[in-house]
């Protein structure tokens, strides 16, 4: 799997599904590219317009919390975000992402020795994450190598899809 390379957008705590993408979007449309021109627009009107592919949501705890939009995970990943890294994520939200093929890391030390702008470099397979800007260097439990395939896969639908099985079927 290749590396994530991206500049970092700053998030505090309890970024809720609802401030992802809000329910009155949610409901109008399921355009993927429809809904991501709204993304985080309560917290960041101007977000979806100042994002660029491979970018790394850097946030405080409860990541994705309140209801389980599939669709939250789907707009930060159709807007080109690389990864997400939380001090700790709502579970539903954190294997929504995975399944729908976006990166999660939990990390405490990453929020906080960050800053917006900083960019990061996104070793999966490993565990480490480099800030380019600073020169620090993160090191964070890679994920089970059975989540990283369905990464690499795009998630679990593409992966059904390209092997007409699901990874632990046999």
């Amino acid at each position: 799997m290749e590396k994530i390379k991206g500049k970092t957008w700053k998030f505090g705590d309890d970024i809720s599904t609802d401030l992802i993408i809000s329910g009155k979007y949610k409901f109008k449309t399921l355009n993927m590219g429809k809904l991501a021109e709204r993304a985080m627009e309560s917290v960041d009107p101007e977000f979806s317009e100042k994002v660029e592919k491979g970018d790394v949501i850097v946030a405080g705890e409860n990541f994705g919390c309140g209801s389980s939009r599939e669709q939250a995970p789907l707009v930060l990943k159709e807007l080109g975000i690389g990864a997400i890294i939380s001090k700790f994520f709502a579970r539903i939200f954190f294997r929504n992402a995975i399944n729908v093929g976006t990166p999660v890391i939990e990390s405490e030390k990453i929020p906080e020795r960050t800053s917006e702008g900083d960019e990061l470099e996104i070793d999966l397979e490993t565990g480490k994450i480099e800030n380019l800007s600073t020169g620090e260097t993160f090191e964070v439990d890679p994920l089970p190598d059975f989540l990283l395939q369905l990464l690499k896969d795009g998630g679990l639908v593409k992966q059904y899809k390209r092997k007409g099985k699901f990874q632990w079927e046999d």
